[in-house]
């Protein structure tokens, strides 16, 4: 059996992010919804999951890097997240947005995705 494409994904994951430059923004936590999908380049072998790409494991990296501390662009923190996801040699390339909740009046979020691969 070929494999033509595994993807891992977390979606809609809410935090409370200290992310901003606007002086409302500073000293106060804010919402922000981030989505992540990874193109997985293996398949999981005997039904381990030490052979797969953990999703439980990308959320608490997501977890850590926004408990880090501030951070002004979301730009940022989507370059982290990507960045942590492509650490696991299997993730070939990752999609990652970034959504603030509360950024701008009349608008369910306002935010940026990226996608980085090796």
């Amino acid at each position: 059996m070929s494999n033509t494409g595994t993807r891992v994904y977390v979606r809609n994951l809410e935090l409370l992010a200290r992310i901003g430059v606007h002086g409302h923004e500073q000293g106060k936590p804010q919402p922000v919804r981030i989505n992540v999908s990874l193109a997985v380049a293996t398949n999981v072998e005997g039904d381990r999951l030490e052979t797969a790409v953990d999703y439980e494991t990308v959320a608490n990296s997501i977890r850590s890097i926004v408990a880090s501390g501030h951070i002004n662009l979301a730009e940022t923190l989507a370059e982290r997240i990507a960045a942590s996801c492509l650490l696991d040699k299997r993730v070939t390339s990752c999609r990652v947005s970034v959504e603030k909740l509360q950024a701008l009046p009349g608008a369910e979020a306002a935010g940026v995705e990226i996608e980085r691969s090796r």
